[in-house]
């Protein structure tokens, strides 16, 4: 059955799917592969902003107690933080704030989270927790200037409704870390972005506590936030885990909770942040390297856009050691790359969403149809994936369109996909026999080998329209880029005479 695309927009694309990305602890924005990584990301994608844990770790550096005459003083120091942020603002992407984790200097426990050892316990002192807020901000403020810093969204925490990430997921506790960070933020600035509550999926209880907690207190909230993974329980094995995975739909219900919790709340209307998404919410699961991801996940991209203002994949690199440094270069991080720049499926997938119209013209159960101001028409096709794992693979996902491209003779379309087969580094890795570290001919190889497969056809145009014929491979996420042609052969050209023949329709 061939699908007969509309010529009239029914919308815009929303541009939540871009509006922030994951990376790894914050200080992790300091070493080279990573900012040459970020640099690649955002001339292909272009995130607007970017969030990660650890602004306030010890590895930063910002709150520095000392003793001097007897007496305890803290010192504010914003050397590396200075440094990552001046690096984001100038590869064109802005923090997306998040405060935590405690110092050592002024926790009240020893409690940790991580590899690099988070401390996840409340504060010693609460005035000096909020002098370092407000000092902190305030000096974001100064040197970046309020203008732009009102654009950055600030969080508080992250996940405190986890034992690993706040002591004894302790409910009020979190309230009250949230209620005196939210005042140390407006003290600087009553027009700053501020909110939380930052929750884990299954745990969507802390949104109707947190709505009735600052509803009742008066506390400022500016905006809403959690998190949504499809993963079930760890399987374990060294340096690795395989897990099960519910159907991508779970994750834009877990989108679509907050909106649906908070209505009838002081709550509803307030912007919502999905600050951190995947499907796996383990760091070592070999499945984001494949191109079963990237088909997975294509249909949140495509519909993501219309239950929340942003939701942020985790994360945009493989530089990433909550478990540990990593011990090969495919080790199933988060990563849209691999370490060193190697792209995988799932970058690609938001490459491709990086090239679509803004006019939606169609939405289906496996593609989006966009039209940009000049007229090209974008197709993004995926085909269906099986979370079991028990159905026989598919010989071909077929799709028909009929596509608007208005007046002409024909139109060229350039498509670009990635599949098993096509656009796989990971594949070709495993083909080469896993190599922990690649030699530099290997990784040559492996960016080779993770470049979509392209192919460019004309089409005729037939009463303004073309139809476009995908049978899509397993695992394969398309992109079909039509433009209508503008001829501009010259009259005296003829392809039939290349080798300097003369045919005999053509002229002297």
């Amino acid at each position: 059955m061939r699908i007969t695309v509309p010529e009239r927009s029914s919308g815009r694309l929303a541009g939540a799917w871009r509006a922030c990305v994951g990376t790894g602890r914050f200080d992790l924005a300091l070493r080279r592969d990573y900012q040459e990584s970020l640099a690649l990301v955002q001339r292909e994608i272009g995130f607007r902003h970017i969030r990660g844990h650890g602004l306030l770790s010890d590895g930063v550096g910002v709150h520095r107690p000392y003793e001097h005459g007897g007496r305890r003083g803290v010192r504010h120091a914003f050397t590396y933080l200075d440094q990552v942020v001046d690096a984001y603002l100038e590869l064109g992407i802005r923090p997306f704030v998040e405060l935590g984790f405690m110092p050592s200097g002024l926790a009240s426990g020893e409690q940790t989270v991580f590899w690099w050892r988070g401390n996840v316990t409340p504060p010693a002192d609460w005035r000096e927790w909020a002098d370092l807020v407000r000092a902190t901000i305030g000096h974001l403020v100064d040197r970046y200037g309020l203008a732009e810093v009102r654009g950055w969204p600030i969080e508080v925490w992250n996940e405190p409704n986890l034992k690993e990430f706040w002591q004894g997921a302790d409910r009020d506790a979190y309230h009250r870390l949230y209620e005196v960070t939210a005042a140390a933020v407006k003290e600087v600035d009553a027009e700053l972005q501020v909110g939380g509550p930052a929750i884990s999926p299954g745990a969507d209880e802390w949104l109707d506590a947190f709505a009735e907690f600052v509803t009742d207190r008066s506390v400022p909230v500016d905006f809403v936030s959690k998190h949504a993974y499809t993963s079930g329980p760890a399987q374990h094995v060294p340096f690795g885990v395989h897990q099960t995975l519910k159907p991508a739909t779970h994750l834009l219900d877990q989108f679509a909770t907050p909106r649906r919790r908070l209505a009838g709340t002081a709550l509803a209307g307030l912007p919502v942040h999905i600050t951190e998404f995947n499907s796996s919410y383990r760091p070592d699961n070999p499945i984001h390297d494949t191109a079963f991801h990237a088909a997975y996940l294509a249909p949140v991209l495509a519909a993501g856009g219309d239950l929340v203002d942003s939701f942020s994949y985790w994360t945009f690199s493989d530089m990433f050691e909550e478990v540990g440094i990593p011990t090969a270069l495919f080790h199933g991080g988060f990563g849209l790359l691999t370490h060193r720049q190697v792209k995988k499926p799932t970058y690609h997938l938001y490459a491709f969403m990086a090239r679509m119209g803004e006019d939606v013209l169609a939405r289906g159960e496996d593609h989006l149809v966009t039209r940009d101001a000049g007229g090209r028409v974008t197709v993004l096709a995926w085909a269906p994936v099986d979370v079991t794992g028990e159905a026989p693979p598919v010989a071909g996902h077929p799709l028909r369109l009929s596509l608007p491209v208005g007046p002409g003779a024909s139109a060229f379309a350039l498509r670009s996909s990635v599949s098993e087969e096509a656009g796989n580094a990971w594949a070709a890795w495993c083909e080469m026999g896993r190599p922990a570290s690649p030699l530099p001919r290997q990784l040559d190889a492996l960016r080779a080998a993770a470049e979509p497969a392209r192919t460019h056809r004309a089409l005729p145009v037939v009463d303004g329209r073309v139809d476009l014929d995908l049978d899509l491979a397993r695992h394969e996420v398309t992109l079909v880029e039509v433009t209508p042609v503008v001829d501009e052969t010259p009259p005296w050209w003829d392809d039939r005479r290349l080798l300097g023949g003369h045919h005999p329709q053509a002229g002297p």
